[in-house]
């Protein structure tokens, strides 16, 4: 190491122990564009957050667990990396990502977040507040996609701009929220009071907006407002190559999101990928050529898959992966992500990544909320009954902190507890590779809806409940889950963990020996 890489790194160390990264930004965008100290930067950075994760980190905790999560991280800042080695990310939109999404979302260094935290603990028993929100401002959609889950193209509902802007405000203010991802509907079609969502990414410049797109509106000037405002991320679906994305999105659809991401490269924005996965694209989307298209040829930085849920629209239990096609996708993304160093998570499949399930706010903190275009607060995007609804809240005086302690929403975070952690003690941890309560333990999902009655999102989620066959189908397809994946589980994940243990065990017994 030469003395200006030994100088920046002991600055860069000094700056981030103060939490004052926001301060030396210009510096630090600066190193990130050159080739030898942007590797210094980098592995602090990573350090830094693989530090922070342990600081937190439960005597429960498996250290298979523990080594997914560092991995992801891993995989996370080296698509960073390889996005700045190739000029992907403009000077002037990574200032913003430093001052945005670094500062205040990954490193936590806003004061005022944290005071907010720190009073909702207060206020709780402890327990942090939900680490970010899922909005749908709108229901409209351009495309008719196959299996949508929102049902987009048949309304035009969408939440007036003084509801959007005050569900945001109050999860900054009062929840210390840095992070909103922005669903849909499409969210680009979002209009209300003359404004639409890049008017109100850009007045919310203190916290960082990921945004689930269809990219087929992404045009010269939007990626410019886009580039402008510096705290947005989109995430564009896609399903594959032209053959089943068109199949599934409509014709030219491909070709449109080649286009949209071309112009995202030309203005330095970076973006990823949304993929939903399917029986007929389970193989293609995790394709060797296929992540090489992505992440090598068009330049995403990061991608989520979403296994296809039997919801929505034509809802159908025919497009789910297969259980044996969920096990294959589980480990060739870990390969992915350790192999190629490529962050691509599975809202299913990498739920060690985040303790399991994260719906209903997440008991532990991290998980989320999601609140539809009419105001609907469900515990996830794919569990489409409702427990609140915003606009009724404010309307009778009530703010967000009346949500959190819902008992529907607390009868999940009781469930997640009492599945994973809640066991540490006797040994028998709950297998989070299945950690989705309606999906992988459609049982549950179930139990939970019949007792606390929460209002189904429209009527395909209300026939779904009076659908035997779905069922009794959703129930043999957890079945099928379980003998494939415990096995995994013990073998790979608790059987490290008793071993560890053991060698614990050995290691105090003979240090009481000693003199």
């Amino acid at each position: 190491m030469n003395v200006s890489e030994r100088y920046f790194k002991e600055a860069f160390i000094e700056h981030l122990s103060k939490g004052s990264l926001r301060v030396i930004s210009p510096l630090v965008v600066r190193a990130l564009y050159s080739s030898t100290l942007r590797r210094v930067a980098m592995k602090e950075i990573e350090k830094r957050i693989i530090a922070q994760m342990e600081a937190v980190a439960k005597p429960e905790f498996l250290p298979g667990v523990q080594r997914d999560k560092a991995d992801m991280i891993s995989a996370l800042l080296n698509s960073a990396e390889r996005a700045l080695e190739k000029k992907l990310i403009s000077p002037s939109i990574l200032h913003r990502l430093i001052n945005t999404f670094l500062t205040n979302v990954v490193f936590s260094q806003d004061r005022e977040a944290r005071s907010a935290v720190e009073r909702f603990r207060r206020m709780h028993k402890g327990q942090p507040p939900p680490g970010f929100l899922v909005i749908s401002p709108t229901k409209s959609c351009n495309l008719k996609c196959t299996g949508c889950y929102a049902n987009s193209w048949t309304g035009k509902e969408h939440l007036d701009w003084d509801i959007l802007n005050r569900i945001v405000t109050e999860a900054e203010n009062l929840w210390g929220i840095r992070f909103f991802t922005i669903s849909g509907g499409e969210p680009l079609t979002y209009r209300s009071h003359g404004k639409d969502l890049l008017d109100f990414v850009h007045q919310h410049s203190d916290s960082f907006f990921m945004m689930y797109t269809n990219g087929t509106l992404i045009n010269d000037r939007t990626a410019e407002r886009m580039a402008e405002a510096g705290n947005l991320s989109p995430a564009i679906s896609i399903e594959g190559f032209a053959a089943s994305t068109d199949a599934r999105r409509g014709k030219g659809v491909f070709g449109k999101i080649l286009k949209a991401m071309n112009i995202l490269r030309r203005v330095g924005l970076p973006f990823g990928v949304s993929m939903t996965a399917t029986r007929k694209n389970a193989e293609e989307i995790l394709s060797e050529e296929f992540i090489d298209f992505l992440f090598e040829e068009q330049g995403a930085i990061y991608g989520w898959i979403f296994q296809y849920m039997p919801i929505g629209h034509s809802y159908t239990l025919d497009l789910m992966v297969t259980p044996q096609q969920r096990l294959k996708m589980w480990r060739r993304t870990w390969q992915i992500v350790r192999e190629r160093k490529i962050m691509l998570a599975d809202f299913w499949n990498s739920g060690t990544v985040t303790n399991g399930c994260i719906a209903g706010g997440q008991h532990g903190g991290g998980g989320y909320l999601y609140i539809d275009w009419n105001g609907k607060v469900t515990p996830c995007a794919f569990v489409p009954y409702a427990a609140a609804n915003v606009n009724e809240l404010y309307q009778n005086g009530g703010t967000l902190d009346d949500l959190y302690e819902l008992p529907y929403f607390r009868a999940i975070r009781n469930w997640q507890r009492d599945y994973a952690a809640g066991k540490a003690e006797s040994g028998k941890h709950g297998n989070i590779l299945l950690p989705c309560s309606i999906r992988d333990h459609y049982t549950v999902a179930r139990k939970l809806i019949a007792r606390y009655l929460p209002e189904p999102e429209d009527s395909n989620a209300a026939d779904a409940l009076e659908d035997e066959a779905y069922l009794k189908g959703m129930v043999a397809y957890d079945a099928e889950l379980k003998k494939l994946f415990d096995p995994i589980w013990e073998r790979e994940y608790l059987e490290e963990n008793r071993k560890v243990r053991q060698t614990a065990r050995q290691l105090e017994a003979a240090s009481a020996l000693m003199p």
